[in-house]
C-alpha cells in the first residue's frame, strides 16, 4: 500500500547493532517526512513488531544471529498487506541482496548513505518506486552464483511462458531499467497501460514488484546483454 506524498513514513529499524540502530535513529530523527515507530535487534522480533505498530517501510539488515534480513523478508511479504522493505548492507556487492529482491524486498541502501538519499529512498518505496538503478541490478546480477543458472533460467521461462506477448515485451522494458513513460514511448502505448500490464505480469506470475519482473526477465535471458553472450547463453522465451 502506497503513501501519500503528504504523510509522515513510518519506519521500522532492524539491525542486530545498537550502534548502527543509534547512528539511523540519529540521522533519520531531524526529518519531518519519517517517523520511526520501532527497532528490532533480529529478524524474529520484525513480526510482532510489525502486529504492533505498522511500519510503511521496514530497513532490514542481512546478517543477524537468530533469524537473518532474508528469512524476515520472506515472512513479512507473505502477509497480505506487507510492508515494504529496504535491505541494508554493508557492501553494495553482496550476493545476498539479491536473495533479499528475489524474497520481495523493495530495494537496498549502503549503511553509510547520506541521510538525505536514506529519506529520498524511504518515500520513494512508500511510494510504490523500488530503490534500485539499473546500473546496481546489473552489478548484483553480476555476483548471483552462476552454479544455479540453469535452475533459474527453466523457472523463469516457464513462469513467462504465462504471459502473452506484449507482456513479454513490457517485462523486458522494465528490465532494461526503462519508467513506464519510456516504455509508453518505446511500445506505442499509454502509460496508463503500460501500468495496467505491468499489474497483469504481476499478478499473474504471483510477484511483489518490478524488480522481481526485472530479474526474472534477466534469468530467462530476455535482456539484449545476455541475448548478446552468444549461442552458449539462455535464449528469449518462445
Amino acid at each position: 500500500m502506497s503513501v501519500p506524498d503528504h504523510q509522515c513514513v513510518r519506519i521500522l529499524l532492524v539491525d542486530d547493532d545498537p550502534l548502527v540502530r543509534a547512528g539511523l535513529r540519529l540521522m533519520l530523527g531531524g526529518s519531518a517526512e519519517v517517523e520511526i515507530v520501532g527497532e528490532a535487534a533480529d529478524g524474529s522480533e520484525v513480526g510482532p513488531l510489525v502486529d504492533q505498530h505498522s511500519p510503511d517501510v521496514v530497513l532490514m539488515d542481512i546478517r543477524m544471529p537468530t533469524v537473518d534480513g532474508l528469512a524476515a523478508t520472506e515472512e513479512l511479504r507473505r502477509r497480505e498487506q506487507p510492508p515494504e522493505v529496504i535491505v541494508l548492507t554493508t557492501f553494495n556487492a553482496d550476493e545476498h541482496v539479491l536473495r533479499a529482491l528475489r524474497a520481495g524486498a523493495a530495494g537496498f541502501l549502503l549503511k553509510d548513505t547520506p541521510p538525505a538519499d536514506i529519506v529520498a529512498a524511504v518515500r520513494r518505496v512508500a511510494a510504490g518506486d523500488p530503490v534500485l538503478s539499473p546500473a546496481v541490478t546489473q552489478q548484483l546480477i553480476a555476483h548471483v552464483a552462476e552454479s544455479a543458472q540453469e535452475r533459474r533460467t527453466s523457472r523463469a521461462r516457464g513462469l513467462l511462458s504465462q504471459v502473452n506477448d506484449r507482456e513479454r515485451e513490457v517485462a523486458i522494458a522494465v528490465g532494461e531499467g526503462k519508467s513506464n513513460a519510456e516504455i509508453s514511448s518505446a511500445l506505442y502505448m499509454s502509460v496508463a497501460t503500460v501500468k495496467t500490464h505491468v499489474s497483469r505480469i504481476l499478478t499473474k506470475l504471483d510477484l511483489n514488484n518490478r524488480v522481481q519482473i526485472a530479474l526474472l526477465a534477466h534469468d530467462a535471458g530476455l535482456l539484449d546483454g545476455e541475448r548478446q553472450r552468444g549461442a552458449g547463453g539462455p535464449k528469449p522465451v518462445a
